[in-house]
Parts: C-alpha cells; structure tokens; sequence
C-alpha cells in the first residue's frame, strides 16, 4: 500500500498513524508499505517529500525552520517502521536521488541556456550565474555524513539568483553534459527539477552507494521506491542496486517510477536495467481511467493491452491511482469511484503483479487544492476500504491456483482461479462496465454452488458435470464467486500397500478432487512410511464425495504412477491403494 498522498496534512502525524494502523492492516492482508520520502525537504515541514535537501535528516535536526518533516520526526519514523515488521509488514522508503532543492547558499557557474522543448539545443551566449548549488548542512554538523554538496556534483539548473530568471541552464565544465540514456523526450530528459545531479561525477555515485547502505542499517528498511527513473541514466541504478544489495546482505526489493503510457520505453528501461527492479504500470492505470470515463463504452476485453500486468508480470506493480494521478496534481487521471472496485478487482485477484494500494482510495480523501489549475477546489476522494477489505480477503483465502481468464467480450469480463490443495476453493471473477449479463466459466468443480462474497449479486450458480457455471453479473458492476464448501467433512485414511523406495524417492496420493491435487504430481499429497513398505496419511474430504485416485512414487520430477484402474473412494474412514 503506497501510505501517503500528496495532501497528507503536515501535522506530522503519519508515522505515527502507520503504528496505530499496522494490526488493522495486517489482518486486512496488507503486506508491505511505501512510505514517503522521510529526510527533510526543502520546504520544511510541509514538503512531501520530493523537494529534497538533507537525505540524512530524517527528521532530527532543526534545518529548514522544522526539527521534525511533514510526517513526523526520527524516532517516529523507526518506531513506524520497526511496528510494521511486528506485524509482519514490510516497508519500501521512497528515494529521490535526480535533484537537490533548498540550498543553503550560491555559487558562480559557468552555464548555457538549453531550449525547454529540445533540451540538446543551446541557445545564446554562455553566462555566469549564481546558482543554488552550494549544500553545508549546518544543522547536522556532519551528523552520519561529512559530505556537502557543490556546483560540480550537479549538471544543471532553472533558476539564476543574479539575473532573476529562470530558465534551464545546464552548467560548462571538464564531462558536463546531460546523462544519457535517459528517456528522450525532449530529446533528452535528464533535467527534471532544482538543481540536477551529474550521474557521471565518481563523487556522487559514491556518495550515493555511501547513504544507501546507511538508511537501510539504519532504519531497517525492505526495499526502495525509487523517483523518477527516466530522468536518471539508466545504467546507474544497476551498479547502486547491486552495490547496495551486496553492502546490506539484503535482496531489497525494489521499484522504479517511470510514468510513461508507451509500454516499449518501460520494456526498454528494463531491459536497460537487467530486471534489477519492478516498475509501476503507468498504462494499466490509464486504461483503468479511460475505462471509468467512457460511459461503458470501452471495450473491457482489452483492459489488460499494452500493459507490464500482461507482457512483464513478474516486474509488474500494479495500482489504480497514485499522488501524481490524483485531483489537482500534474497527472491527474482519477479514475472514477464507481470503476474503482472492479479496477482493485482486477489487480488483487488476478495472478499477474504485484498489486499496490492507494492510501486515499482506502481511507479517503478530503482536501482543498490550487495546484496544477485548480484555484482553492474542494476535493472528495471516496473511500472504498469496504469494497477493499472484502477483495483483500478473497485475495487471501481464493485467489490461488491455475487462472482462466474470460478476456473475450466488449463489456463482460472474467477469469477464474482454481485454488491449489492448501486452498481449495475456487473462485470465478466477473465485472462489466454496461449492462448486467453472465459469462459460462470453467473453475473444475462438478455439481458444486458458489456464492458472491460481495453480496453484490444474490443468486446462486451450480456448476455442470463438467465443471463449468453461468455467472451472472449486475450492470456497471462485479461479483466475485466463491466455491462454498460444505459443512460435512469426513477424515479419511489413504494408504499405498507394498510401497518399496529407494534413496530420495516418496509416496504420494493424487487424484481427481482439489484436496488430493486434481491428478497433478505437482500438488499429490505425501504420505509418511507408518509401517514400511505401507505408507499412509489422513485427508480431510466432502463426507458426500466420491473420488478416483492413485498412488505415486516420486523423486524430483521423476513420477511413477500405480498401474491397474484407479483406485475410488465414496463412504468410511479408509482407502487404499497398492503397487
């Protein structure tokens, strides 16, 4: 869950409010937490975060007119971090390294104005300029880090304190230039904001593999978001990661910002980077918004095209909306409440990602902005914990298993997931964006009923011999069915007779139900040598099922199967089965 958004009062009660949440949010089935940025920005104790100025103030020492940041001081942060891993959370810290803001004094440059459109076009004659280059860090007193910041480390700016212009001036120097490969709009996009830092100078490099290994020691972090990637030389991140990786003895996982809705320059960027990092799906979150403004019109059955969820799953997250896509921010692309639970549907209980949450969908949102056009505008993002809470819970008991997806319609979409043997029920998912209608799925379940735990829609399908239903779902809605499974339950002894092995080889049972593996090897259930060569083990089934099975030896992947006819099983407390 991204636990923050860009209105989050400045009060500097968020780490505090992540302690008191933690519990709550384990049990919901939240397992990690992105935190924002926690050192000191340049506005004090009211920036978000991205204005960064000391990244070794994490809310400490009185720099900036605030001991404390927007969202609390220190310690407060530690302990938030430290009640997370409690409760079996982890916690990603957002890290910015393209700029710094907020200097504490000038410095002459040589520099040369660069066209905003074309940034590899210089214009003019080159100027002298006192740019807010210059990064002492009094407060701290060389607290964790001796290091200051100076014009060299840097490759450019937008504002010159003599001439009182702003403009982009990338500075003159011995290797200056814009960092390349970067993403190339604008020809070059290395300059985003403050003032830039040059990813060629050796001291910064250092100096930034120097704070990675320090925040993790110190604060027990999980893992990075990372800002801004594209403005970054690509290259860069994969000496940081593996550096820091190494230094810390941690895997940390990590995931970068590159907001771009042209899926070939992400799969370019990870290519760049050797898959050292997940990144955020900045198109799926734009087909989730034209989806929720197209007044049913979109056609659902290409919800997931162009997507990281369906071309780079295991590198994808996944989210519905963020601090840059919210109200009054410079993506806004809000989708819309009522798209909103199929959206969190669709990322929570599909296999494909890693799913992210936003902290103002689950917890709403009330602010007043004048960001970004918006002149003092009132804003309410609507709650959707409840919608939440009940996906999060099927996520955690059903979503598991072999995934069928139903992509195959302009409005009525669905897929279903067949649990695995510690999960047995299956699932089948459903949503429209038009009218109500129904889908016929297979979830493998002959003769069974299934429910919608949304309560979205009350009726109740039966499954076929063959395993497959009808599942309706309501207009502009979704359902989300689930396998009941009934109450009588009966402990059943299966043993394999004459079951002689040899080193490294075991005795499993499969067959044609989920509790015993719906005859995948894979899924068979071992049996313990109780009395060799008899092997057995006790199965919990339906008291009115009858099944077909079979004994397994197995190494590895060599299986060998018991010959003859399968062995059935319908009434009593034993079965069994011999080579």
């Amino acid at each position: 869950m991204q636990y923050f958004q860009w209105y989050t009062p400045s009060d500097g009660s968020l780490w505090s409010e992540v302690q008191q949440e933690a519990a709550n949010l384990s049990a919901a089935g939240v397992t990690a937490l992105w935190l924002p940025p926690a050192y000191k920005g340049a506005s004090g104790a009211q920036d978000v975060g991205y204005g960064v100025y000391d990244m070794y103030d994490l809310g400490e020492f009185n720099q900036k007119n605030s001991v404390r940041t927007k969202y609390g001081t220190k310690d407060e942060y530690l302990s938030a971090i430290n009640t997370a891993h409690a409760n079996g959370i982890k916690v990603y810290g957002d890290v910015v390294f393209n700029h710094r803001g907020g200097a504490d004094a000038t410095e002459a440059v040589n520099a040369v104005r660069v066209s905003r459109d074309n940034r590899n076009v210089e214009y003019g004659d080159d100027v002298v300029i006192d740019a807010w280059t210059a990064f002492d860090f009094t407060g701290r007193n060389n607290t964790y880090s001796t290091f200051k910041w100076r014009w060299y480390h840097f490759d450019g700016t937008d504002w010159a304190q003599n001439l009182e212009e702003s403009a982009i001036f990338k500075f003159r120097g011995t290797g200056k230039a814009w960092d390349w490969e970067v993403d190339s709009n604008h020809s070059n996009y290395d300059y985003l904001m403050f003032a830039d830092l040059d990813m060629d100078h050796p001291d910064v490099v250092q100096e930034l593999k120097d704070w990675g290994k320090w925040y993790v020691d110190f604060t027990g972090v999980d893992g990075f978001r990372l800002d801004a990637v594209k403005h970054i030389k690509f290259d860069f991140f994969n000496d940081w990661l593996d550096t820091v990786r190494s230094d810390t003895g941690k895997s940390l996982f990590t995931v970068g910002e590159y907001w771009s809705y042209n899926k070939e320059e992400l799969h370019n960027f990870i290519s760049a980077t050797g898959g050292r990092m997940s990144l955020f799906d900045a198109p799926l979150h734009m087909n989730f918004y034209n989806a929720s403004t197209s007044g049913g019109n979109y056609n659902m059955a290409t919800l997931m095209d162009n997507t990281l969820m369906k071309e780079q799953p295991a590198l994808a997250v996944t989210l519905v909306d963020n601090h840059d896509t919210q109200p009054c921010q410079a993506l806004e692309s809000r989708v819309q409440d009522w798209f909103k639970p199929m959206a969190y549907a669709f990322i929570l209980l599909r296999e494909e990602g890693y799913p992210n949450l936003f902290h103002a969908d689950y917890y709403g949102a009330s602010y007043t902005a004048s960001d970004n056009g918006c002149n003092a505008t009132p804003i309410t993002i609507k709650s959707q914990k409840e919608n939440i809470d009940e996906l999060l819970n099927a996520r955690k008991k059903y979503a598991y298993g072999t995934q069928i997806s139903y992509m195959d319609h302009h409005d009525v979409i669905g897929w279903t997931r067949l649990g695995d043997a510690e999960h047995p029920q299956a699932m089948a998912v459903i949503m429209t964006d038009g009218a109500s209608g129904s889908k016929w799925m297979n979830v493998n379940r002959v003769n069974r009923v299934f429910i919608d735990v949304t309560g979205n829609n009350t009726a109740v399908v039966t499954t076929n011999a063959d395993g497959w239903g009808e599942f309706p779902v309501n207009g502009g809605s979704y359902s989300v069915w689930v396998e009941e499974i009934p109450t009588a339950t009966v402990s059943v002894n299966f043993s394999c007779t004459n079951a002689t092995t040899y080193l490294g080889q075991d005795i499993r049972v499969v067959g044609n139900t989920i509790e015993t593996g719906n005859w995948d090897p894979a899924n068979a259930i071992r049996l313990s040598p109780t009395s060799y060569p008899t092997w057995t083990t006790t199965i919990m089934l339906n008291s009115s099922q009858t099944i077909e099975w079979k004994c397994l030896k197995v190494n590895g992947e060599n299986v060998d199967w018991q010959s003859g006819t399968n062995n059935s099983y319908s009434t009593g407390g034993s079965t069994s089965g011999s080579f």
